[in-house]
């Protein structure tokens, strides 16, 4: 596999179809990546679906991190901070690494030492999503949210939802924040795959001035929404490449349009 490399300005994201790998000798081979333990938990899974998914994430995340650190994916050791995001312990490394998965898709952001945060849902699914954002978002993002026509509002929902989870996973400190004290704006007026006319606002006694963060939101299809947030240690202006990949046997690297695309538009 190539060697990447990552510049201080640069966020790579790394997307995976699980559905689309069914080889039996590369499945075989993704088996023999994972230690004891994963192997343990990947194996807990009721439905082989879920098995399938949980063998592929685990894979494509050493196989990916391998690929920056110029070293065997088994090699890789990890732990959890106290929230449960992992790290990586061995090789040393300052690289930082967020990974989500759905129904359908899998990401795992990369920066070269800027805390990040990823998120990815899926958009079809049956959930009574304005009882949760009523329940769960800002006042000023419920009244955003229902602002917009009723046609609007379930794909807007998914841009608040994508963009919270991403910013509590780029702090590490999972769901012992609070979702209605942090609120995301977002500017619909501009048409793009990916949207980073986006600001933050947060409550003082979270200790998170919105101002250090950077978020953008990504339409890569139809049936998924995509949040990435970093915790900058300065304003500098970032650039995003885009990769989709089946681990050990092939990576292309794609673009997103900065316009033309805009998922209210319909």
């Amino acid at each position: 596999m190539p060697q990447f490399t990552l510049n201080n300005n640069q966020i790579d994201l790394w997307l995976c179809n699980p559905q689309t790998i069914t080889d039996p000798a590369l499945l075989n081979t993704y088996q023999d990546l994972l230690t004891k333990e994963e192997r343990t938990k990947q194996q807990r899974y009721k439905f082989a679906k879920h098995r399938h998914d949980a063998l592929i994430t685990r894979a494509f995340v050493r196989t990916t991190l391998a690929n920056y650190l110029n070293c065997d994916p088994k090699q890789l050791t990890f732990e959890k901070g106290k929230k449960d995001k992992p790290y990586i312990t061995s090789p040393h490394t300052s690289l930082q690494f967020n990974v989500s998965h759905t129904e359908g898709l899998i990401i795992c952001g990369i920066t070269k030492q800027t805390p990040i945060g990823v998120d990815v849902e899926f958009v079809d699914r049956k959930t009574a999503l304005l009882d949760i954002a009523d329940r769960y978002f800002s006042p000023a993002e419920i009244n955003d949210l229902f602002a917009l026509p009723g046609k609007f509002q379930r794909s807007a929902f998914f841009d608040y939802w994508t963009l919270k989870e991403s910013f509590i996973k780029a702090v590490g400190l999972g769901l012992s924040i609070p979702l209605d004290k942090f609120s995301f704006h977002i500017d619909r007026t501009k048409q793009a795959q990916i949207n980073s006319h986006i600001s933050l606002s947060t409550a003082p006694e979270l200790n998170e001035p919105g101002e250090l963060f950077s978020s953008w939101l990504l339409y890569p299809n139809d049936r998924h929404r995509i949040a990435i947030t970093i915790k900058q240690p300065e304003t500098k202006p970032y650039a995003i490449r885009y990769f989709d990949s089946i681990p050990l046997h092939r990576v292309t690297e794609q673009m997103l349009s900065q316009e033309g695309f805009n998922p209210l538009a319909n």
